[in-house]
C-alpha cells in the first residue's frame, strides 16, 4: 500500500513497520488519538518525513490502519515547536493511479512541496 505523508510517498509493506509490542501498543488507540499523535510529532519537526523518515512511516501506517481507504494526509505546522494545536491536518483518498503517478514524480525527482500541494492539496506552496 502507498501512502502519501506531505510530499513524501511511503510503501506501507510490510503492513507494520513497527515491531510487534509496538503495533499492540497502537490497538487502543482511535483515529483522533492517532491524528493527535502526528500533530505533536510534526509540532515538533515540520519536515518529520524528511527529518525522521522511518517515524513518519510508522504514523502513516497507523493512519492508514485506523481509517477505511485513507492514504494521504498533510500535516501543516507554522513552525518548529509549535504547539500542537497549530498544526493542521488534511486527509483524502487517492485513487491507486494518481499515487503511482506519485512515485513515479518522486523516481524522478520531481515530487516537491509545490508540486504536490498544486496537483493534490490545491494549495500555493511558498
Amino acid at each position: 500500500m502507498l501512502f502519501l505523508l506531505n510530499d513524501v510517498v511511503f510503501t506501507l509493506d510490510p503492513p507494520c513497520p513497527a515491531p510487534l509490542r509496538d503495533e499492540r501498543r497502537f490497538d487502543p488507540l482511535d483515529l483522533d488519538a492517532a491524528i493527535e499523535l502526528a500533530c505533536e510529532l510534526f509540532a515538533e519537526h515540520p519536515d518529520l518525513q524528511h527529518t525522521h523518515p522511518e517515524r513518519a512511516r510508522r504514523i502513516a501506517w497507523l493512519l492508514s490502519r485506523k481509517s477505511n481507504g485513507l492514504n494521504a494526509a498533510l500535516f501543516t505546522a507554522p513552525q518548529k515547536d509549535c504547539a500542537p494545536e497549530l498544526v493542521e491536518p488534511r486527509f483524502c483518498a487517492l485513487p491507486d493511479l494518481m499515487m503511482q503517478q506519485l512515485v513515479k514524480r518522486a523516481d524522478a525527482g520531481k515530487l516537491t512541496a509545490r508540486t504536490t500541494d498544486r496537483a493534490i492539496w490545491g494549495l500555493h506552496a511558498a
